[in-house]
């Protein structure tokens, strides 16, 4: 069987002197992981569209279990994420995420898009890299089943005020008339935890935040991640260890 779609390289393994083994994220079949012959040679139609980070219009054959790149033609290189080791470590950690939660043979638009526009701003600077780590990090948990329980109060049911408390164990949010366990976060915070969640994609990154309100954010949505996935990726590991 021979299809066409659209995708992003995620991982990308040398073989030998020519070939390469791909991981690739596709709106219309998830995450494909494929054997690309030749790909690494100079005059290779696959050569740069088959490389990570790489938007890629892909053809792929599948025999049985396995799939074979039969064409690869790039769209958007994000060339420009290598001009900082930083903005380069964050995209890795997106395609690790990817790599965890994307599913497999089954359409994933949401997670494409989600990949491609953190990826647009953070090329452009649109968007800060620490605006962008908790929005992909809560938005992809809510596409894969693991939204927070952002409502009301998990205790008395009222709408939290000015001053709410997040329980990343539990994922539920409670009042600040209420004792909890959780973390103290003003109602800005809990609205734009609200918004990555909820949000339409268009409307997805249309809200502010102050640099100390992100800055719990981060902390907040990272751990809350780590609780859910209940292991370490080594890619964030990579990029904390840049900034302490």
């Amino acid at each position: 069987m021979k299809f066409s779609t659209d995708g992003i390289v995620l991982k990308a393994s040398d073989v030998g002197d020519s070939d390469r083994v791909l991981t690739v994220l596709t709106k219309d079949y998830g995450v494909v992981r494929a054997f690309a012959n030749g790909a690494k040679r100079l005059r290779s139609s696959k050569q740069s569209a088959t490389q990570p980070l790489c938007y890629s219009h892909f053809t792929f054959f599948q025999n049985r279990d396995s799939f074979v790149v039969d064409d690869a033609q790039s769209i958007e290189t994000f060339f420009r994420l290598r001009d900082s080791i930083e903005n380069l470590s964050l995209a890795q950690y997106f395609c690790e995420l990817e790599c965890e939660y994307a599913p497999e043979t089954e359409p994933a638009e949401d997670y494409l898009r989600l990949i491609l526009n953190c990826l647009h701003m953070l090329v452009t600077g649109k968007k800060s890299r620490k605006f962008l780590k908790p929005l992909f990090e809560l938005r992809i948990l809510t596409l894969a089943g693991y939204m927070p329980d952002l409502g009301a109060c998990a205790k008395c049911g009222e709408e939290p005020g000015d001053t709410a408390y997040f329980d990343i164990s539990a994922g539920v949010v409670y009042c600040g008339k209420c004792p909890n366990p959780g973390v103290k976060i003003s109602k800005g915070i809990l609205n734009a935890m609200r918004r990555i969640c909820t949000a339409p994609a268009e409307k997805l990154f249309s809200f502010e935040l102050a640099e100390k309100s992100l800055d719990t954010l981060c902390g907040i949505s990272e751990r809350y991640l780590l609780m859910q996935a209940r292991h370490p990726f080594k890619a964030l590991d990579f990029y904390n260890k840049l900034f302490f």
